[in-house]
């Protein structure tokens, strides 16, 4: 028992080390927006190595967990939860990728200002309490989590409907506006992963899917501890 309890302090040990990076990778996907920065942009894509090498230790690490130590109840569902945990910090560092490589090319300044700092900002802060739900075992949290994405889906709708008006009463504008919408779409993603995350954590703490609720409200916890 005392190496089961280890190889999960282990596993839970990597996840916030996977967060840590994803979190960090965020921060400078955002400053090198802002100065279009070409060696940040390298900085970003030099940690996402990182995280896929993560990745794959972790996926490792659960699948042994589950073949080896026939885990039950909370221990079962927090190594399930994490190989859907750990995909998506992944993926984060993919969008964050994906941002970074247009940030020679992005000019914000044909938006209003701050609008596209205010969806990165709501992006990073749904991620930060996703991770801080995890880490503090915090049901309530991660329903915050959850109710936010409500409002970045918002503000990306607001964002992309602002750049098809300019798109469409300016030509000349099309190019500058296709890379912002395809880095709106990206932070928009981020949080789309962030709730993904919190829904896990739900799982763990609850035993009950969070995932398509109007499908279950009638449904049991799948086990009590």
């Amino acid at each position: 028992m005392r190496h089961f309890d280890q190889e999960l302090k282990e596993l839970r040990d990597g996840i916030l080390t996977m967060a840590g990076i994803a979190e960090e990778m965020i921060d400078l996907t955002s400053q090198a927006l802002a100065e279009r920065s070409a060696a940040k942009v390298e900085q970003v894509q030099g940690m996402d190595r990182t995280l896929d090498e993560w990745e794959l230790r972790l996926d490792r690490l659960c699948v042994d967990l589950l073949a080896l130590r026939s885990p039950a109840a909370r221990d079962l569902r927090l190594i399930a939860s994490s190989l859907k945990i750990v995909p998506e910090l992944e993926r984060i560092g993919d969008h964050c990728c994906n941002i970074a490589r247009r940030a020679t090319y992005v000019h914000p300044t044909i938006l209003p200002a701050g609008l596209l700092e205010r969806l990165a900002q709501e992006t990073r802060a749904m991620v930060r309490w996703a991770v801080d739900s995890f880490i503090g075992s915090d049901a309530g949290l991660a329903r915050s989590v959850i109710q936010a994405d409500d409002s970045v889906d918002e503000l990306y709708g607001s964002i992309y409907r602002k750049l098809l008006q300019l798109m469409l009463a300016d030509p000349l504008c099309i190019e500058r506006a296709s890379h912002l919408i395809l880095v709106i779409k990206n932070w928009e993603r981020i949080a789309d992963e962030a709730t993904n995350i919190a829904e896990e954590v739900l799982f763990i703490l609850e035993g009950r899917n969070a995932k398509h609720t109007y499908l279950q409200n009638s449904s049991a916890p799948l086990d009590s501890e």
